[in-house]
């Protein structure tokens, strides 16, 4: 996704009780366990597993995945995200059978990885993509991962995820909104890959109703999204489509620049670049451009007519250069 950039700075700021672990690494052992006060940094200290307690719930615990090297506190994954600790007691734990485990104060299990494949010699790794993964100690392969937390996205989508179906084992891999902007728990939105057909992404309220959709995959890109066909310098994309895959990826042409994509909790898809020079996430692209974007939001005999429209006058920035405004079309 590519195109201009808002300096709307609309993700989730945290308020954290973490301490950073005075040993710092990027593994987890049977051996070891990790507390509230611990934290996993990944081999480049790019990405980091800790707990965090959101503004609106100060005495709510929640296992995430943030950016280590940003000022601003960014969750982009949450394991017990209806379940969450209630006091600063609870431990994550690497079983020998290579399940990762989250345990409350009373010792109940409130979050596993349920890997349903044993481990001989498990470890639990965090990845600088963001990715936790559990492996055999000596098979650093992805293809042999017994576990991974890409699979089971909450409402970001980072480079090198996989946004689809694995036809042949079933696995869904979608997006889910939080509640609200200090609530993890999932909310009203979720955001798919249809397979059926010519693949199209879609979004969906309350489970079942369709609030947008992309278009079909119609061999370059999804033909509702135009700003695919444009080249930007921060990310490549592709489309894997065969009898036992189909989903969607993206790539960082820098790995320096942070770029992800995310389903907000009112149903908006946005990808997000930080930029250092003002500290902050910046909007890069929507997917959803106009009011008229919401699927069927004329009915069903309505058309959207681009021509009738209102101008919005929010000044738009490329890096700091305001170039646009935003516009509002009307029904016919």
């Amino acid at each position: 996704m590519g195109g201009f950039a808002i300096p709307l700075l609309l993700c989730y700021t945290i308020l954290s009780t973490s301490i950073p672990s005075t040993t710092p690494t990027d593994t987890i052992t049977p051996t070891q366990t990790t507390r509230v006060n611990d934290t996993v940094v990944s081999a480049s200290g790019i990405t980091e597993l800790g707990f965090f307690t959101p503004s609106g719930k100060p005495n709510h615990w929640y296992l995430g995945i943030w950016y280590k090297k940003i000022s601003t506190r960014t969750v982009v994954w949450v394991a017990n995200r209806e379940i969450p600790l209630t006091d600063s007691l609870g431990i994550l734990q690497l079983t020998q059978e290579g399940n990762l485990q989250l345990v409350n104060s009373s010792g109940s299990i409130i979050w596993s990885s349920n890997v349903s494949r044993p481990v001989q010699n498990p470890v639990a790794q965090l990845l600088d993509t963001g990715n936790l993964v559990v492996r055999e100690g000596n098979d650093t392969n992805p293809e042999n991962f017994s576990w991974e937390s890409f699979d089971f996205p909450t409402d970001n989508l980072l480079a090198g995820m996989k946004f689809g179906r694995n036809l042949k084992s079933g696995l869904d891999r979608y997006l889910t909104s939080w509640r609200s902007t200090d609530d993890p728990a999932p909310g009203n939105f979720t955001y798919r890959l249809d397979p059926r057909g010519y693949p199209e992404q879609f979004i969906l309220r309350s489970r079942d109703t369709v609030q947008f959709r992309s278009g079909p995959w119609n061999g370059l890109r999804f033909s509702g999204l135009n700003f695919m066909l444009v080249p930007n310098p921060v990310y490549t994309f592709g489309f894997v489509f065969n009898q036992e895959e189909v989903y969607y990826y993206f790539e960082l042409v820098n790995v320096s620049v942070l770029t992800r994509v995310v389903l907000n909790p009112s149903g908006l898809i946005q990808r997000f670049t930080w930029v250092d020079r003002i500290r902050g996430w910046v909007l890069y692209t929507s997917a959803q451009k106009d009011n008229y974007d919401t699927y069927v939001l004329c009915g069903t005999y309505g058309s959207c007519n681009i021509n009738r429209l209102k101008k919005l006058n929010v000044f738009i920035y490329w890096f700091g250069t305001p170039t646009i405004f935003l516009t509002l079309s009307s029904c016919t």
